[in-house]
């Protein structure tokens, strides 16, 4: 009798726990492009990276990406295809503050330090990318 009810609380269990573990996966909401490259901070066409708050745009991913200096040592990077509209294709830009990445296309707003929506009709973040500093290089790579 206790094995029979170990058996059914083992065959409820595991499929929770499977259903949990990918609530904790990041959710691929844009095209899927693979991204793995360097950069050297220390060259002039990064040099808006060399201080925390600065950003630049890179080529890559769906719709480019833009690279933000968090703190000293984190980097956050971003897909900026929006997310309220995928299938539009369109490219979020940097607003004048440098701290909020706006729709063209919309009225969406998302967070530069992690992709989060401010405000709009958007329900998803950017796409974000993992970062690896190893002082002067940071990759960019698909998590």
């Amino acid at each position: 009798m206790k094995s029979s009810l170990n058996r059914i609380l083992l065959c409820f269990l595991v499929p929770v726990i499977c259903v949990q573990s990918r609530c904790n996966e990041q959710q691929q909401n844009i095209p899927y492009v693979p991204v793995d490259f360097s950069i050297n901070v220390n060259l002039p066409a990064y040099i808006d990276l060399s201080v925390p708050s600065g950003h630049v745009l890179v080529n890559g991913g769906s719709q480019g990406i833009v690279l933000y200096r968090y703190t000293l040592d984190q980097f956050v990077a971003l897909d900026r295809h929006a997310t309220a509209d995928i299938s539009s294709n369109c490219q979020v830009d940097v607003a004048a503050d440098g701290l909020i990445l706006t729709d063209p296309c919309g009225d969406s707003e998302w967070l530069i330090i992690d992709g989060s929506v401010v405000s709009g009709s958007a329900t998803y973040p950017l796409h974000r990318y993992g970062t690896q500093w190893d002082p002067p290089i940071l990759r960019v790579y698909n998590l």
